[in-house]
């Protein structure tokens, strides 16, 4: 398996992005002997890339980029907002000279229609994601989506919803972004989606049932693991977990309990944990 561990921007600040907090994040999270730092970008795409580009130089971290359609980008909806803004997203990407966006492109987030996807909405995606696939091979950069869970989605909440919009899009640089927190939710096992997935798997965000240590909650982490050794995955496995010692991060993803442990002590242990079973 050729793998990069990496840490995303939530395990230290809230998504509100400015200069200071990046450049925090950034110098968190090559401290903490992460390989790379996935930054979820704003939608208002609003930073300097060089500024962001010298910061990962100067701490010998790479990047991968990550981004959440809003509300007004639903779309099944919106098609052209959300080709647009995804367009833009791939850009920041290029631009930051990462090859990989992933990220819940399928749909707004907390957006629903009331029914389930309509065959009509399923091909409104496709063509989406075909024009987005294309527009992201000229900049060599390849896409992951990810789905999520039924409270905040109804377009994918399952690998195979993921990959069966693919395959319709009949585009080769799209791929599967699994997410563990949602797996456990939405998904049989932890072992049958990464098994369909196969090299069609580039990204992944670990994270505990809980969002908080990983093995301190209910997720099948030997399942899941051996899974990833089976297909000899090749690509990033990203922490995305939270604390809720991070000022606004509560309220933000909705982490109402209070965290056993704070940022540090979080990213050290499930960086420790991804080593322990990679190897």
């Amino acid at each position: 398996m050729n793998i990069k561990l990496g840490a995303s921007l939530l395990s230290w600040i809230t998504p509100a992005w400015n200069a200071e907090a990046g450049k925090y994040a950034i110098e968190k999270t090559a401290k903490a002997g992460f390989d790379l730092i996935e930054i979820l970008l704003p939608a208002s795409m609003d930073f300097n890339v060089k500024e962001v580009k010298k910061q990962l130089q100067d701490n010998r971290l790479d990047a991968v980029c990550s981004f959440n359609l809003p509300k007004e980008a639903h779309i099944a909806f919106y098609p052209e907002a959300a080709e647009q803004l995804i367009k833009k997203a791939v850009d920041k990407a290029s631009d930051l000279e990462t090859d990989f966006l992933g990220g819940v492109l399928h749909g707004g987030i907390g957006v629903f229609s009331g029914n389930p996807l309509t065959e009509n909405e399923a091909d409104i995606i496709a063509e989406v994601w075909a024009k987005i696939a294309d527009h992201a091979k000229t900049r060599g950069v390849n896409i992951g989506i990810e789905p999520i869970n039924r409270y905040e989605t109804y377009v994918c909440n399952t690998a195979k919803n993921v990959l069966d919009l693919i395959e319709k899009t009949g585009k080769q640089n799209l791929f599967l972004h699994l997410d563990t927190f949602h797996m456990n939710i939405e998904e049989n096992n932890f072992y049958d989606p990464v098994i369909l997935a196969g090299k069609k798997l580039k990204h992944v965000h670990i994270t505990e049932s809980h969002r908080g240590m990983p093995g301190e909650g209910t997720v099948n982490w030997d399942e899941f693991f051996r899974a990833l050794k089976e297909i000899d995955f090749e690509g990033t496995l990203v922490l995305e977990n939270f604390s809720s010692s991070v000022p606004g991060m509560q309220q933000v993803v909705s982490l109402w309990q209070k965290s056993p442990h704070d940022a540090e002590e979080l990213a050290a242990g499930s960086l420790q944990f991804m080593k322990n079973h990679i190897n």
